[in-house]
């Protein structure tokens, strides 16, 4: 795997236990406990930009979620092992370990599904909940569900198994960093720093965590839905500050607001603000994510 060090001065590497297997991160910094969840399909590499400042004034951890980066991945059937609940569970042991009870969170992509799980399932443990550029599970299926969103990864990915498995494996580079290049605003892959492409690079070049990935999307069509209308017919909210942090490229244009989508769901008193760029904000527009991080933690 690419050594992702020289991203992160200062930074030390740690290999902890996650729930199910051992979870690598990268910890810098002093202060509050944060914690930034990378997204699909890339590693903790994906923070650089951002985490070196952010460790001025917080204790920040950067892990790979399990079957992504150098962490754990384990084999899984029907996205078990890769709901976010679970994955959710490597985040509590990790910071448990490192001597934090309670942190905030920070999370894109999938990353940020894991985090929102994290809230609703262990309300004590968040301080803050910052997420970046998703809408909640629950809503992205039911758009797809009703045409009004093209199902396009989501559905590929959640195909049965072998099926994307075997088809990704020929081909990984073109079609990994084909979906990256179309979501960021200038369309390439000009946005990626060369050790952190490199970092992802070595990661979905490997058939164990493209099965991973395909499992997460598998848990994100079944489980992950489950967990979130449970919530909501329970009347489950975020207890603690949120943020919500998108591009003016990714979700925008799809006639919804993504505030109003997450004060009408899981988060009714959420602040939000649009930066810069496509999907990859932290890396798209690191100036604009870092100041509406560094506001909301402050």
């Amino acid at each position: 795997m690419t050594d992702t060090s020289a991203l992160f001065p200062g930074f030390e590497a740690k290999w902890l236990d996650g729930d199910e297997g051992r979870i690598f991160a990268r910890v810098g910094g002093s202060g509050p406990p944060l914690v930034l969840i990378h997204g699909f399909p890339q590693t903790h590499a994906m923070w650089h930009r951002i985490a070196p400042q952010l460790a001025q004034t917080h204790t920040v951890i950067c892990p790979d979620l399990r079957g992504y980066g150098w962490s754990s991945a384990p084999p899984s059937e029907g996205g078990a092992r890769y709901a976010k609940r679970e994955m959710g569970k490597d985040i509590v042991a990790i910071m448990e370990q490192l001597g934090h009870v309670t942190f905030a969170v920070a999370g894109h992509d999938r990353g940020a599904r894991v985090a929102y799980r994290l809230a609703l399932d262990h309300p004590g443990r968040l301080t803050r909940l910052a997420l970046l550029d998703i809408l909640p599970t629950f809503f992205v299926w039911q758009q797809i569900k009703a045409g009004a969103m093209p199902g396009a990864h989501w559905t590929y990915l959640a195909g049965e198994k072998p099926g994307p498995e075997r088809e990704i494996s020929a081909d990984p580079r073109t079609y990994f960093e084909g979906l990256m290049a179309k979501w960021t605003a200038s369309a390439s892959l000009e946005a990626f720093s060369h050790r952190a492409l490199a970092s992802y690079r070595a990661s979905f070049d490997d058939p164990t965590r493209i099965h991973a990935m395909c499992e997460d999307y598998r848990a994100g069509a079944t489980l992950d839905l489950d967990a979130d209308l449970a919530d909501l017919e329970a009347g489950k909210r975020v207890a603690c500050p949120t943020l919500l942090v998108w591009g003016n490229f990714y979700l925008t244009g799809k006639d919804v607001n993504p505030l109003d989508v997450w004060r009408g769901a899981f988060a009714p008193e959420a602040m939000g603000t649009q930066v810069s760029g496509g999907h990859f904000v932290a890396e798209e527009d690191a100036a604009g994510t870092l100041a509406a991080l560094g506001r909301f933690l402050a």
